[in-house]
């Protein structure tokens, strides 16, 4: 029996290469593509321009709360925030710097996990970010984990850095990652983790374009009669 599947859910760590795969596979399966990352991000960069303490969780709900971040038309690398295009900004060191304690405000979680369901409710669109499968969207047609080592992650990201012409170390970026992960993993609203039903998936040693064909090869089974993640 054909199954329809037009909400796709990307959950991992910091790196894991959840964006490049995301917005390939979106071009793929002629999807809508939503990276909740960069709504964290927008708030962030949000706060830090309008020198919002960061440490003011109340300042911050508030903020989340009042700003709608929409998608940019077709580009997936930048969003409106309240309006305003902004892609670029968002992942400067500053922001890369506090998004994390950002992200880990229950208010400021309760506020775009909204606005991302709203977004998701159309349907036909690919949703990556931290808590996806487990809490904005545990009905997804698919749910799929990926991720790979810290060493891993942080060779990627660190190539990233100097692609962009940012001075850091490797060893520096490995420590940056860990302490990411563990932020994002050992908060008390939303950790990260995989979804019972989720597909983890390892990238360690494989392409960008090698773990995009797998998801392909995955949705063309779901979608022929559906098979259970493991």
């Amino acid at each position: 029996m054909l199954r329809d599947v037009e909400v796709i859910a990307i959950d991992g760590p910091v790196a894991a290469g959840k964006t490049m795969v995301g917005r390939e596979l979106a071009k793929r399966l002629d999807l809508r593509y939503l990276d909740t990352g960069v709504m964290y991000r927008a708030i962030t960069w949000l706060a830090l321009k309008n020198a919002t303490p960061i440490e003011d969780e109340v300042a911050l709900g508030t903020l989340a709360d009042e700003t709608p971040i929409m998608l940019d038309g077709s580009n997936s690398d930048r969003v409106l925030v309240d309006g305003i295009s902004v892609g670029p900004e968002l992942r400067e060191a500053e922001v890369d710097r506090h998004v994390s304690l950002v992200s880990r405000v229950s208010s400021v979680r309760s506020a775009l996990v909204a606005q991302q369901r709203r977004m998701a409710s159309e349907g036909r669109i690919i949703v990556v970010g931290r808590d996806i499968g487990t809490v904005v969207l545990p009905n997804a047609d698919l749910k799929i984990y990926i991720t790979a080592s810290s060493e891993e992650r942080s060779r990627r990201r660190w190539k990233e850095f100097q692609a962009q012409g940012r001075e850091t170390d490797y060893q520096s970026v490995l420590n940056e990652t860990r302490a990411r992960d563990d932020v994002d993993t050992q908060r008390d609203d939303s950790p990260l983790k995989p979804a019972e039903d989720a597909w983890v998936l390892d990238t360690d040693g494989l392409t960008g374009d090698e773990v995009v064909d797998l998801i392909v090869q995955r949705v063309n089974a779901e979608a022929q009669g559906g098979i259970a993640c493991a």
